[in-house]
């Protein structure tokens, strides 16, 4: 009998399991199993939420089936470390929504005002440290461009520092989903990246972006 590949969803920081079920559905739609991971993003930091899904996994999963993983914004972060860190997993292909891969200014002005908000993420994850990514691993990077979020009115007012500070920007630069700017979740190491017109939330809802999810799971490039 055909065995699934198992896609583990990995939910962003503030969220629980369940915000990944919609695109969990649509995944298991396209012919993959799922499990919806949870962990304490603001109590734990990356390390031990890494090291607690190897240990899930290895009461959960058989490490001759390949393992392919998707992640929004934090839990992009988490994949990271966990292939890095954990790296006899067979890992098939891995997406992250909304990850800032390159570190996020958002959490950088939270951090410095109110620490407590984003807890134990932000050292080593969302400060732009988080371990590199192997060379064998194939990453899809999606990033939305739709400007709004309870992030927004930071980044409003870094986007203002930045046309004060520099001659001339363009719409590209200073683009972002409301949480994260594209620019932030851009890696050099990744496989394939594509901005979609979608919020740091909204891209968990889309309909097109869990269709872009799964053919990079299947074909290891999004779909253009």
């Amino acid at each position: 009998m055909h065995k699934k590949n198992r896609v583990i969803l990995i939910h962003g920081l503030h969220q629980a399991p369940f915000i990944m079920s919609l695109m969990a559905k649509r995944l298991q739609a396209q012919g993959f199993a799922t499990h919806q991971y949870g962990y304490r993003s603001m109590r734990d930091g990356i390390k031990t939420n890494s090291a607690r899904l190897n240990s899930w996994l290895e009461n959960n999963h058989n490490p001759d089936q390949p393992l392919y993983l998707v992640a929004h914004s934090l839990g992009g972060l988490i994949i990271r470390d966990f292939v890095h860190s954990y790296p006899h997993w067979q890992i098939g292909r891995c997406v992250t929504l909304g990850t800032p891969h390159a570190g996020s200014v958002c959490a950088d002005y939270i951090w410095q005002l109110m620490p407590a908000v984003v807890g134990k993420s932000y050292e080593q994850a969302l400060d732009g440290t988080v371990a590199p990514l192997p060379e064998h691993i194939e990453l899809g990077v999606i990033a939305g461009n739709k400007p709004k979020g309870l992030g927004q009115p930071f980044l409003s007012y870094h986007n203002h520092k930045l046309k004060k500070s520099a001659e001339e920007l363009t719409a590209e630069q200073l683009a972002h989903d409301g949480t994260v700017y594209v620019s932030e979740t851009q890696l050099e190491e990744a496989s394939d990246h594509i901005i979609m017109p979608v919020t740091h939330t909204g891209m968990l809802v889309n309909k097109n972006v869990a269709a872009q999810t799964a053919h990079f799971l299947k074909h290891g490039a999004f779909q253009r």
